[in-house]
């Protein structure tokens, strides 16, 4: 079964590989995904094995995870 993917936002982690934050479907469940990208030698990006894909139940938990990432950079 084919997988759905928007990309909403991108960055770069270094000259040959970026960061992408995705809504995919897949199967008809929607899940929320953040992957390297790597730059292939076709010049596209193509995405990795690393990565995270989660369930959308479980967003809330990853939005606390990153609140709590930055407080303790805060300290």
């Amino acid at each position: 079964m084919a997988k759905e993917a928007k990309t909403v936002y991108s960055f770069p982690k270094n000259p040959l590989e970026e960061v992408r934050a995705s809504l995919t479907v897949f199967k008809g469940k929607d899940y929320v995904d953040l992957r390297i990208y790597y730059k292939g030698d076709d010049g596209e990006y193509h995405p990795s094995k690393k990565g995270l894909t989660l369930s959308l139940d479980l967003f809330s938990e990853l939005e606390e995870s990153v609140r709590k990432l930055a407080e303790a950079i805060g300290e």
